[in-house]
Formats: C-alpha cells, sequence, structure tokens
C-alpha cells in the first residue's frame, strides 16, 4: 500500500472515511484513483478479497471498459479515434435480476432466439385485445420508469446511479428491463450523451453541466416489452442545443400526427425530415422504429428519413415504435469500440425522443404518453416558471 498525496480528497473505499494510501496495483494499471484509496492498511487489507478483482477484467466484479458487443471487458481505455469530446468510462458489474422476475429468453444467454426466429420478424401482426393490453400495462409501466430516471438527471449524477434507479424501480415494479443481456448488452438501460446518437452504456461520468441526455427505456412484463425514450438538459444547456432537443421532440409528434389506417410507413420519414431540415439539422439513417409486443424488436420497420424504401401501410391493431434521432451535423454515425455505442460522425450533438403507438380505427393512441406527473420538458418547465413569474406579478398589482 503507497501513502501519497494523490489520495488527498478522496474518501476511503471501504469505509468513507478521509484516505492516505493506494493501492499500487492499481496505480499500476491506471485504474481511476477514488477505487484505489483507502484510510489505512488494516481497511485495505479488509477488503483485499473484493478489492483485488478490480485488478482482473471480468463481466461480474468490478469495473471494467467494456468490449466485444457487452461480452467482454478491459482493463484499458481502446485505442480509437473518437469523434467528439465524450470518451467512454468504467461500466460496473451487471446487477443481479430476481429469481421471481420473469424473464425473455436471451437473459440466460444473450441471444433472443424466439425473436430472431418468428415469423413477426417479416410479417406484421394485427394485436389481439390480449396482446393490446399487455402492451398496453408494459407501456404504463415503462413511463414510470422513465420518469423516475428523469427527476434524477442534474449534474454530478454518473449515468450508472441512473441504471441503478431505473434496474432497481423495474424490479420493483415486478417487470424486467428489456435491455440487460439483449444481445449481451450489460446494463438495463441506454444513457446517450451529447454526441451520442443511441445506444450509450451507463457508466461512472458524472454527467456535466450543459449537457443533454437521453434515456431510453424498455421494460417487459408478463410477456410484454413496452419502449421509450426522451432527451433531457443538465443544468443549463445552451440555445442550440436545447433548441435541438425541441426540434427533435415536434419532429416525433409531427409523425404521430399522420398515423392512422391507410398511412404508408415511408411517409413518417418525409414528415420528419421536412420539419428537421427547417432548422438545418440532418436525421440519422442507420436505426430506425420497429414493431413490437412479445419481442423487443419485430416487423415494421419504420425509417425516420425521407424518400425510404419502407413497405406497407397502417392497419388498425399494428403497434410499433417512431423514435427520430436529430443531429446538429453530418446524419452519419461511427460505433465505438464497446459494438454499442453510436455517436455522430463529427462530434456534434444529437437528440431522440420515441412513443409506442397502437393503430386505432380513428387515428392511433400513444402507449408511452406523458403523465400530468411527469418531469417538465426543458420548455415545459420554462412556461411553467413564466406562468408562475405573471401569478406573482398580477398579485403584486392587486396589493398595490
Amino acid at each position: 500500500m503507497t501513502e501519497t498525496d494523490m489520495a488527498e480528497g478522496l474518501l476511503c473505499a471501504t469505509c468513507q472515511q478521509p484516505a492516505k494510501l493506494q493501492c499500487p496495483r492499481c496505480l499500476e494499471l491506471n485504474l481511476e484513483k477514488d477505487l484505489a484509496a483507502f484510510c489505512s492498511q488494516d481497511c485495505f487489507k479488509e477488503s483485499w478479497a473484493q478489492h483485488k478483482k478490480l485488478h482482473k477484467p471480468s463481466a461480474t466484479e468490478g469495473w471494467h471498459y467494456c468490449t466485444r458487443r457487452g461480452a467482454g471487458r478491459s482493463l484499458n481505455m481502446p485505442d480509437f479515434k473518437w469523434t467528439g469530446d465524450l470518451r467512454p468510462a468504467r461500466i460496473g458489474p451487471m446487477r443481479p435480476i430476481p429469481d421471481h422476475i420473469p424473464k425473455p429468453d436471451y437473459y440466460a444467454t444473450g441471444y433472443p432466439a424466439s425473436e430472431m426466429e418468428s415469423r413477426q420478424q417479416h410479417q406484421v401482426k394485427i394485436r389481439t385485445e390480449k396482446d393490446i393490453a399487455g402492451i398496453r400495462e408494459a407501456c404504463r409501466l415503462g413511463r414510470l420508469v422513465l420518469d423516475k430516471a428523469h427527476a434524477a438527471i442534474k449534474p454530478g449524477v454518473t449515468t450508472d446511479q441512473i441504471d441503478r434507479i431505473v434496474h432497481e424501480y423495474t424490479i420493483e415494479l415486478g417487470a424486467y428491463p428489456s435491455p440487460y443481456n439483449y444481445f449481451n448488452f450489460p446494463k438495463s438501460v441506454c444513457t446517450s450523451i451529447n454526441e451520442i446518437i443511441c445506444h450509450g452504456i451507463p457508466d461512472r461520468r458524472p454527467l456535466q453541466e450543459g449537457d443533454i441526455v437521453n434515456v431510453d427505456v424498455s421494460v417487459y412484463y408478463k410477456g410484454y416489452h413496452g419502449d421509450l425514450n426522451e432527451t433531457f438538459v443538465v443544468g443549463e444547456v445552451d440555445e442550440r442545443s436545447k433548441e435541438l432537443i425541441k426540434v427533435t421532440h415536434d419532429c416525433l409528434h409531427k409523425a404521430i400526427a399522420i398515423c392512422k389506417p391507410g398511412t404508408p410507413y415511408r411517409d413518417i420519414g418525409d414528415v420528419i425530415t421536412k420539419h428537421a431540415k427547417q432548422f438545418g439539422m440532418s436525421v440519422v439513417r442507420t436505426y430506425c422504429g420497429h414493431g413490437i409486443g412479445e419481442y423487443f424488436h419485430c416487423a415494421p420497420n419504420v425509417p425516420h428519413y425521407a424518400k425510404n424504401k419502407a413497405k406497407g401501410t397502417m392497419k388498425v391493431g399494428e403497434i410499433f415504435t417512431i423514435e427520430p434521432m436529430i443531429n446538429l451535423g453530418s446524419h452519419r454515425d461511427k460505433t465505438w469500440p464497446d459494438g454499442w455505442t453510436s455517436a455522430t460522425e463529427d462530434g456534434q450533438r444529437s437528440a431522440q425522443f420515441e412513443h409506442t403507438l397502437l393503430i386505432t380505427p380513428t387515428g392511433c393512441e400513444l402507449l408511452t404518453a406523458r403523465l400530468p406527473t411527469s418531469p417538465p420538458l426543458w420548455w415545459e418547465k420554462v412556461g411553467q416558471q413564466q406562468a408562475a413569474n405573471g401569478e406573482r406579478a398580477a398579485a403584486a398589482a392587486g396589493d398595490s
């Protein structure tokens, strides 16, 4: 154990008292100093059996960099030509799922065999009343979980802490976090910051003042999935980033407005692209909306860009997501070495919003709609503040 000034300001990893010592092996491996800090030899010895697991890459122990699409871990940050300022941080071990929670087939294997082998990959299913009720309930729980995560967004909170909130609340509701081990994804939620388009992996990096972050929540409940996401501001954010978030939100809702029986799926991309272009923004082409139900992803595919070749028209009883990803710069993306995280190719910011919807005889129903209790989005918060200021000014004028 090395006594070093580098421990100054850190807390002991065992007892949370002021640290004086650092693990020499951690320093040699260039691990984060807060994981290697201890107040005394006694605390270090007491924690050694657990602490030494940090020194060897593992998906179930310690904090490491993610590799091989979630199946691997590394002690060292990968060498990569990053497109923006963001860098990966170490991710923690996968959180346990209690035995009593019903699980999809990929929980144990990392591969959704039933989904990939299903006819629903090519044929859009007309949902029964039982299906609709089940998907509606999964979507309702997903909304509650996303709102819980939203309420925790602030500078200093790590995305791993957001993952813990999502994981624990999902299980509290009796549901399974759908991303967990889906094609080996190592966490229970996707958190995509700044230039990350989608599929960001929660890690130890604290959110910073001025960040924007998308939180993508999906839950599996009683045999059905529900899926939604929103993009949030972290503290005070620049005007162009706020505009990006609002435009992305409006792109989604303009697309939802045309959804009804007989609407071609390809028209969604035309509506989204037209609105994004008015603000000098681009539409990501790599990722699309999708059908959802017994399977996390199935037909139809719902592209968000103009002049796409999506097949088919909407029919009563179909359920799918729309989830446009809008960029300030180029629409092109680049995948990080972890195999999941998708970044803008030019490092400029990206935002996304998603709803799951049901086609009805008269239009559509938003299964993941915001609730009166949902925390306000940035422009809603501004509106609330302006209304409150107006009420105070009126009261003051009445008193004078």
